[in-house]
């Protein structure tokens, strides 16, 4: 039978632990060093540098962060690729337009519109091949928009690269806007 073996203890280092702390800080790789100098970077620097750059989450759909008012919304159309940021900023404007008192939010990662004590009648969400607008009381509309949806009273209308806006948008949004909305 043989006995398990122990291993001998380690000695004890003399040296200070301050300065074992500093040999071992000067053993770790770079790009640790460089993490830790970055997480001291003050906050006002790395906003200047432009350290938050917006996510694009499917179909090119930028992820803001939830708010309220015209702030949000502008981050989200400034933040469309290509082709969709103009289109979704002259929907935005033409809603502008129509309905002087309009709220604004981002919710869900897509501005939503809305009259105050209604709740919202319009919300646009991007897609790969198209921007989609939520009429949330569609089905009231006159005539009303061309896509259908599974919820009840909700339409669609979507918007292509290229293609007009349609005639019966202006009113549309003014029909939606004198509605009740949907409430969440």
């Amino acid at each position: 039978m043989s006995t398990p073996r122990s291993r001998p203890a380690a000695p004890r280092s003399r040296t200070p632990v301050k300065a074992r702390l500093r040999v071992a800080a000067s053993r770790t790789p770079v790009k640790a060093k460089l993490r830790v100098a970055a997480s001291r970077t003050p906050v006002k620097a790395k906003l200047r540098a432009g350290a938050k750059k917006v996510v694009l989450l499917s179909g090119g759909n930028p992820q803001i962060a939830k708010g309220d008012g015209d702030a949000p919304v502008a981050a989200y159309l400034a933040a469309l690729p290509g082709w969709k940021s103009p289109l979704a900023t002259e929907v935005d404007a033409l809603i502008v337009r129509v309905v002087p008192a309009v709220t604004k939010a981002v919710k869900w990662n897509s501005p939503f519109y809305g009259v105050d004590g209604q709740g919202w009648f319009l919300a646009m969400h991007a897609f790969t091949r198209f921007v989609r607008l939520t009429f949330f009381r569609g089905t009231s509309l006159r005539p009303p928009p061309p896509g259908p949806s599974k919820v009840a009273h909700t339409r669609y209308l979507d918007l292509y690269e290229g293609a007009p806006l349609p005639a019966e948008l202006l009113s549309w949004i003014e029909q939606a806007a004198a509605i009740p909305g949907w409430m969440p």
